[in-house]
């Protein structure tokens, strides 16, 4: 799974997600990508899953980037555990997505097996996404 090799500070806040994507909200690398049309954090396992369901479906053809990164900590209490005591340790990392994002970029495949592969990828992550081409 993805993760940070070292972070500035070991706990981070909850936040909120505001706005629109002003980063990584254009193609760069291939000719079909999967955009982000909700707001909502995206944690590593899920990545992983959709990267995986994207690479089988492609039968390792093509090329696949992946335009997230899991870089937020999110920490969680043990279960029954009292109220108080401070925050729990760090669980799991997410990533905070905005609209309009691109999450993976693919090329070197057919349009029909592209668009095939990033439906079933955007099936494992908990957003809705839009299948785009670079030249359209």
């Amino acid at each position: 799974m993805l993760q940070p090799t070292r972070t500035k500070y070991r706990k981070a806040h909850k936040g909120r997600i505001h706005g629109k994507a002003s980063r990584a909200n254009i193609m760069n690398y291939g000719a079909y990508g999967l955009k982000a049309m909700q707001p909502d954090r995206v944690i590593s396992k899920q990545i992983e899953a959709a990267r995986v369901a994207l690479t089988r479906f492609m039968k390792r053809q093509g090329r696949v980037w992946t335009r997230i990164f899991p870089n937020i900590p999110v920490s969680k209490k043990p279960v029954e555990v009292r109220m108080g005591k401070g925050k729990g340790s760090p669980e799991y990392y997410a990533c905070r997505v905005k609209p309009g994002r691109i999450l993976f970029e693919v090329d070197g495949v057919p349009e029909d097996i592209a668009k095939e592969a990033l439906y079933k990828a955007s099936a494992k992550l908990p957003i809705k996404t839009k299948f785009i081409k670079r030249f359209s």
